[in-house]
Formats: C-alpha cells, structure tokens, sequence
C-alpha cells in the first residue's frame, strides 16, 4: 500500500528561464542583476542556509504527500551544483565559438533513484557544502573572456556563462525559499518565513 510519503511528486516541466529576464514573483530573486563575480560567495553562503533547514527535526516531512520535504529538497540542491559543476566544465573545454551541448538530466527520476526520502541529513548538509564550494571554486576562477561562452541544454535554451550562474544562483535560493527561508542577495540573508511554495 502507498503511504503519503510515497507519492511521486509531479514533475516540473516549466521552462524556468523567463527568471533570466524578470524579477521571480515567488522568491523575490532578480536573477538577472546578480553580477558573476558576486556569484561565488552567494553561492557558498547559501550552505549556512540549507545547514539551518537540514537541523530541523521535521526535515523529512512533507508539506503535502505530492511536495517534497525539506530534506529532499536539499539533496536536490546538492545534485543541482553537481550538475551545473560538469556543465561549466563543459563550457570552459569547448573551443571558443563552439557551444557545448548539455546531457539532458531528469531531476525527478533521480530523486526516485537516488531515494531522496531516505537520506541521512547530515551526510546530504556534507554532500551540499562540499559541491557547492567546489562549483563556487570554479566560478571564482573563471577569466573575463569566459562569461560569454555559450552551452545549450537538451530543449534549446542558450545560456552563457554569465546567465548559466545566474540561473544556478536563482535555483538555489528558489528552494529554500520552498522550503520557508526568505532569502535575498545582498550576502545570502535568511529570515524565517511563514510561507512555504510548491514549486521544485
């Protein structure tokens, strides 16, 4: 028999995107103003955050059967900097005036697979911090000429380098506030909040 928690949650087929253009009417982020350079500390600042959320003794309850708790919120975002970590990589190796093409990535199957529910929280606040700074790394180190190298993803969107960290920041901060935590970019500051969004 199928108990609440195992519900599959619906999968988000949303083209997220249009946050590149407009401030998110959910999270408050304005994506497109967040300067590249600042893009590695808020990216690292953002681990205090999920340490926070990853604390709570109630970090695997779901909201609602069909929304994914706060635990397995956060091992998404350990897999989001994974991902965007191989596809900067990508971009920085292919030829100037080339655009590297991106491996289409299924984060619904994979929280099926991966068994996000039942992962240890501690071990995933681990995971989150250690691909965060090493992704953070990445970026801090990257040369003026390289903010405009390009990477497509499987559906045709293009990013550069710049839009693709600012997409990743928005992805990043879009869940804790899924999870509850306002945040904002001015150092990552984050405020209890008494809403929590449905969105992954």
């Amino acid at each position: 028999m199928t108990t609440p928690e195992q519900v599959p949650v619906p999968g988000d087929e949303k083209d997220w995107t249009w946050v590149l253009e407009r401030p998110c009417a959910e999270c408050g982020v304005v994506a497109g103003d967040i300067a590249l350079r600042d893009v590695p500390g808020l990216v690292a600042a953002s681990t205090q955050a999920w340490r926070l959320v990853l604390e709570a003794d109630d970090v695997e309850r779901r909201p609602r059967p069909d929304v994914w708790s706060p635990l397995e919120y956060a091992c998404h975002v350990r897999d989001v900097h994974r991902v965007f970590d191989e596809r900067l990589r990508l971009m920085l190796a292919s030829a100037p005036g080339e655009a590297a093409r991106f491996a289409n990535w299924d984060q619904d199957a994979t929280a099926v697979a991966e068994r996000y529910a039942e992962q240890e929280p501690e071990a995933v606040h681990t995971d989150l911090t250690a691909a965060a700074h090493v992704v953070a790394g990445r970026y801090a180190a990257l040369a003026p000429d390289d903010a405009e190298r390009v990477g497509l993803r499987s559906n045709g969107s293009a990013f550069t380098v710049r839009t693709f960290a600012q997409y990743h920041l928005h992805d990043v901060l879009h869940h804790l506030h899924d999870v509850g935590v306002a945040v904002d970019t001015q150092g990552v500051r984050a405020h209890p909040s008494d809403t929590r969004s449905d969105e992954q």
